[in-house]
């Protein structure tokens, strides 16, 4: 998956916005104001950080180590940095930002949610 693709893929989630609160190399996007997955503009291979199960982070970071790493400048615990241009399959990259996606809308407010669904 090459950064187009990622940022295509996020864009067609419901109620997801981008923007370049950091600086004009870390795009992020958020689903009702809330970052749900960030992406370097300037790093090769593309990094971005997605959220993540922490029982699951584990798993992936032994599986694919070196590929999918703790989250850079963010909760070790909570975020993984996925290198997306590696050998990780498309499937999975596909399924770990929906996981990240979900992980955060959960967490949104029941009124929040309300309006995302409305969307």
């Amino acid at each position: 998956m090459n950064i187009e693709q990622f940022r295509d893929y996020c864009l067609s989630k419901k109620g997801v916005t981008e923007s370049l609160p950091f600086d004009e190399h870390t795009l992020v996007f958020k689903v009702m104001g809330k970052m749900w997955a960030l992406c370097s503009l300037r790093r090769q291979p593309t990094q971005v950080n997605l959220k993540c199960d922490p029982e699951r982070s584990v798993e992936l970071r032994e599986e694919f180590d070196g590929l999918i790493i703790p989250g850079y400048h963010m909760s070790k615990m909570h975020w993984n940095t996925v290198l997306i241009e590696d050998t990780i399959p498309p499937k999975l990259i596909i399924e770990l930002i929906d996981l990240s996606y979900k992980l955060v809308v959960s967490k949104l407010t029941k009124k929040l949610q309300a309006e995302l669904t409305a969307l």
